[in-house]
């Protein structure tokens, strides 16, 4: 019988954990006998002697620009399991030329199966070449991202020719013969900086054989994060459209709140430009609101314009639809961790464009129907500690927005400085407060003075109470 020694055991199921490539595995029973594995979870042909992709191995660019990779996704993995890789492929659909697309008859492809571990061929490898995703191991975006990665010609990050002005490899911490997964390369670094949070980073303890002894450290901050597995970094997508010659403006947003702006401001906005900023950040929902607002107008913003989806494609529900000229944009809350705000100008430029920022909130929506239901989280039930909800009520431009309480039982404190209810007539927490209620108080009807209403509500860390129900209506002014 042949054992797997203590050590290697270990690292597996660390490596397990972490969505990381597989350290005890040196070859898969499901790759070619012609491959051997590099860095853990890389394909190498042992005809390709160099690691260092070229022409040759890059997937072809069609008339249209578009890099179209046929995938074939294994019927052995669940509905839900094709919906996951499928939503990873997404992001690079969105945000670059590749074009993840389903195979039908092409004879270079990549076929997604199961696999005992996380891995990939490098680069194009001709004809039908397999993607190994461990399905108790490598089903998130991350990691599904990161094999893909490697199939378009991409290394891990910390090998890197430069990486030592980065990170210090404490080899003393890495686990006998893995070794080579340390090495730096002969790389192309396409002009751009090192990636801390590249998806294709390894991370602190990967491959330690000290529990708690890293063996990746950045320099000179050791604290500095690596080895994200949430999706795709800016620099990700940036690399990808430099190596491919991809015409795409694309940016990731991932911080818990930041601000962004189209190109120049507040100079003019560039002519003929279709930009994309995909807000992904670690939790909860994204709240987004404009501080400033310039398109030139058109007639239904054929020409320049801004479109919002609730996701991170433009297969999305739409949240905000063509909007141009100038003046305030409403503000807006995402049902999920990511947004996509899309920016589009034509051949004839007079404007500064915008400035926006975003947050999170752990809970909240933007209502657009003509009537509907707002509750506080698990209502009728207590409400749950520590919530930050926000509900924008969006309603068209020719209607109000009338309120009435149902129901409503918070904390009683003075001065609601607790637990409160916030009645914005407007989109924003600056717009003019209606009211802040708490405890059991009367709460009169209320219509708004224009199309927006922002319903806000907090809880702190002690004291919980049933909640609220709150009414809401679009009505026609008089």
């Amino acid at each position: 019988m042949n054992l797997i020694p203590l050590s290697a055991l270990l690292a597996f199921f660390y490596s397990f954990a972490l969505c990381k490539p597989v350290q005890v595995a040196t070859r898969n029973n499901e790759m070619e006998s012609d491959t051997t594995l590099h860095e853990g979870d890389i394909v190498l042909r042992r005809k390709r002697s160099a690691i260092n992709c070229d022409s040759s191995c890059f997937w072809p660019k069609s008339r249209d620009g578009l890099v179209n990779v046929p995938v074939n996704i294994s019927t052995e993995f669940s509905v839900e399991e094709r919906t996951w890789i499928a939503e990873a492929m997404q992001e690079f659909t969105t945000l670059t030329c590749v074009q993840f697309i389903n195979r039908t008859t092409e004879t270079n492809y990549i076929s997604v199966v199961p696999g005992e571990s996380c891995w990939s061929h490098f680069g194009k490898i001709g004809g039908m070449q397999k993607v190994g995703l461990m399905k108790t191991g490598c089903m998130n975006k991350g990691a599904i991202q990161h094999e893909m990665n490697h199939a378009l010609g991409f290394l891990h990050e910390q090998v890197r020719s430069d990486r030592d002005n980065y990170v210090k490899i404490m080899w003393e911490y890495v686990m006998a013969g893995e070794q080579g997964n340390f090495r730096k390369v002969n790389s192309n670094n396409l002009g751009l900086p090192y990636d801390y949070s590249s998806v294709m980073h390894y991370g602190l303890y990967d491959f330690s054989n000290t529990s708690g002894k890293a063996t990746i450290v950045p320099i000179p901050d050791p604290s500095v994060p690596i080895g994200q597995r949430e999706g795709l970094s800016n620099l990700d997508v940036a690399k990808i459209n430099k190596l491919y010659s991809c015409n795409c403006c694309s940016n990731v947003l991932h911080k818990p709140s930041d601000t962004f702006s189209s190109v120049n401001y507040p100079s003019l906005y560039p002519d003929n430009s279709n930009c994309l900023w995909l807000i992904r950040i670690p939790q909860h929902q994204v709240f987004l609101q404009f501080d400033a607002f310039d398109l030139q107008p058109s007639p239904d913003c054929t020409s320049d314009y801004i479109r919002i989806y609730d996701g991170s494609s433009r297969n999305s529900s739409v949240l905000l639809d063509k909007l141009c000229g100038m003046g305030s944009l409403p503000s807006l809350v995402a049902s999920r961790n990511m947004m996509l705000v899309e920016f589009v100008s034509d051949q004839a430029t007079a404007a500064t464009g915008f400035q926006a920022s975003y947050s999170q909130v752990k809970c909240g929506s933007t209502l657009t129907g003509t009537s509907g239901v707002i509750t506080s989280p698990n209502y009728p039930n207590r409400y749950p500690k520590n919530q930050d909800c926000f509900w924008i009520i969006s309603a068209p431009a020719d209607c109000k927005i009338s309120l009435t309480m149902v129901s409503f039982e918070l904390e009683d404190i003075d001065e609601c400085k607790y637990d409160y209810l916030l009645i914005h007539d407007g989109s924003r927490p600056t717009s003019p407060a209606v009211g802040r209620y708490c405890g059991t108080m009367q709460i009169a009807d209320f219509t708004s003075s224009e199309n927006f209403v922002l319903v806000e509500f907090h809880s702190d860390f002690v004291w919980v109470f049933p909640g609220f129900m709150l009414n809401y209506t679009f009505v026609m002014p008089s």
